[in-house]
């Protein structure tokens, strides 16, 4: 079955940078598009970033656009997701998603705070 655990997020500063991860299992991950998604508290959950099965074409959220950066790494089954600068407002929880299963991972907390 379909597994996807995410990991790597916590407390940083206004400014800072984090690298969340997405350990996939289940399926043939290097055959899938992936996606990131986040909800902050009292909102909606938003698409963040997509990348493609090989790496060839990826897209961002206006709001994370040139912050933050979307990759993978097929030998290893892992999806991730490089967030430079951040900011108060991207406070939430980010979620790893298979989007052709409909598969989601638990999530990962991540809080922008000084």
């Amino acid at each position: 079955q379909v597994q996807l655990v995410e990991f790597g997020g916590g407390l940083v500063q206004p400014g800072g940078s984090l690298r969340l991860s997405c350990a996939a299992s289940g399926f043939t991950f290097s055959s899938y598009a992936m996606n990131w998604y986040r909800q902050a508290p009292g909102k909606e959950r938003e698409l963040v970033a997509t990348i493609s099965s090989v790496s060839d074409i990826t897209n961002y959220a206006d709001s994370v656009k040139g912050r933050f950066t979307v990759s993978r790494d097929n030998g290893k089954n892992t999806l991730y997701l490089q967030m430079n600068k951040l900011k108060p407002e991207d406070t939430a929880v980010y979620y790893c998603n298979l989007p052709r299963r409909n598969a989601w991972g638990k999530g990962t907390l991540v809080t922008v705070s000084s």
